[in-house]
């Protein structure tokens, strides 16, 4: 009998480009068909053929609660009863702006969007309009969205401008990025060296996690604040991802370094499409209409996505929620790389905060290079099998892992064993 969840991507290949509505869901990167979900609560969810798994994705972060969370959704169906959306100003726009800026002391103003592309492309616009440079530094193996600017792959020597990663993206847009290596300050300190008064924004992801999750060295980030400092340009953490997931007060306050600007997302919508951007007072007040740069949102601040995001924000904060999430995703990751030192499988793991990382590697990565040479084949079979046994990791060997609040020790004994009984038959 032909699965519902076959069946429904055969359909959607007809009238989705992939079938999918981002192309990560396609399980390109570990084959097979993409599941297609029907309903989820706490750490579960369910498919189209009505199995349970086990879920270690979260919709890619956002879920620090769980699915369904009650007061979440008290929260939405509240907001929605008094319209879906008004186009215009709200009190709930200004509490999340409020509280947002009073848990990082970086951000003194604030301004919602939709999407963490779009708080993505609006602090590179920000950064040049304050600045009045074009260049940028990204890093190999940093996702900050899909604006064309940041679209963008390493040159083909350690000091050269990027080429276009999309077709779309004109060489002359990539030509304004220099792609550097993460982790590798050298390579920055020769690029400002180079470059220094040219260069309006660095922008980097604190804990980069759209390459498998790669923590940064221990001065990376402090050198890139005194070299961003040194040479007048803004320094940029994209905290969509880790921002309120490694900790209350995000990279910036677990690694003590304070960014110009901050990109945030994900946790900040509780999984309503919401993100923000923030810094400075005095960069802020560039942005239209104020100022020169123009950023603009039909959808910014939605009612429904600020409600989400305030009771998600709102229930985060009570004391020991980061002890027992840090704690509980340090325990997932040892399990596991214990079943497979067990067995003898160059298995390596590690989390910070509610993130983690597989690697089937000896070491664990610390730069897009490193990550390239760990076993993606292996990764792959170990994806399906865990996949079999209704346990659902990130379908590629390049992204980060989330662990929620409703992961208890009943959802890690069951993640253990069956991580066992396959690294035993491995």
């Amino acid at each position: 009998m032909t699965s519902r969840n076959h069946q429904l991507f055969e359909q959607s290949q007809h009238y989705i480009p992939g079938g999918v509505n981002s192309p990560v869901r396609a399980f390109k990167s570990v084959g097979g068909e993409p599941v297609f979900f029907q309903r989820g609560e706490g750490a579960y969810f369910w498919d189209a053929d009505g199995k349970q798994y086990i879920d270690y994705v979260g919709s890619w972060g956002p879920l620090i609660l769980g699915h369904a969370h009650p007061d979440v959704v008290k929260a939405v169906q509240a907001a929605v009863q008094n319209g879906l959306t008004f186009g215009a100003p709200t009190e709930a726009e200004l509490e999340i702006a409020q509280l947002i800026c009073r848990l990082l002391p970086s951000i003194e103003q604030v301004r919602l969007v939709s999407s963490g592309t779009e708080a993505g492309m609006s602090v590179i616009r920000l950064a040049r309009g304050f600045t009045g440079r074009s260049k940028i530094i990204k890093f190999e193996g940093c996702y900050h969205g899909h604006d064309d600017s940041l679209l963008v792959k390493a040159g083909s020597g350690a000091l050269t401008f990027g080429n276009p990663s999309s077709a779309g993206v004109p060489a002359e847009t990539a030509g304004h990025t220099i792609v550097l290596d993460f982790n590798d300050i050298a390579g920055v300190e020769e690029a400002f060296n180079k470059w220094g008064k040219e260069i309006a924004a660095v922008i980097v992801e604190p804990v980069a996690g759209n390459m498998n999750l790669i923590a940064p060295k221990a001065d990376f980030l402090g050198k890139l604040r005194t070299l961003c400092t040194q040479n007048g340009s803004v320094l940029i953490f994209d905290e969509v991802m880790t921002g309120f997931r490694v900790g209350l007060t995000c990279a910036q306050g677990l690694y003590q370094i304070k960014p110009d600007l901050t990109a945030m997302g994900k946790v900040i919508g509780g999984g309503m499409p919401m993100a923000a951007f923030g810094g400075r007072r005095e960069i802020m007040q560039c942005l239209a209409p104020l100022g020169p740069v123009y950023q603009a949102g039909t959808l910014s601040g939605n009612p429904v996505a600020v409600a989400a995001g305030l009771a998600t924000l709102k229930l985060i904060q009570v004391p020991g929620f980061y002890d027992q999430l840090a704690n509980r995703t340090r325990q997932l990751v040892d399990g596991i790389a214990a079943a497979a030192k067990k067995h003898g499988i160059d298995f390596c793991a590690q989390s910070i905060g509610g993130m983690f990382g597989l690697y089937f590697s000896k070491t664990i990565p610390t730069s897009f290079a490193e990550v390239m040479q760990c076993d993606k084949a292996a990764f792959n079979r170990f994806f399906h099998a865990m996949l079999e046994e209704g346990v659902y990791f990130a379908p590629s060997a390049f992204e980060a892992g989330f662990v929620s609040s409703m992961h208890g020790d009943t959802e890690l004994n069951k993640t253990f064993s069956a991580a066992e009984k396959i690294f035993k038959n491995w």
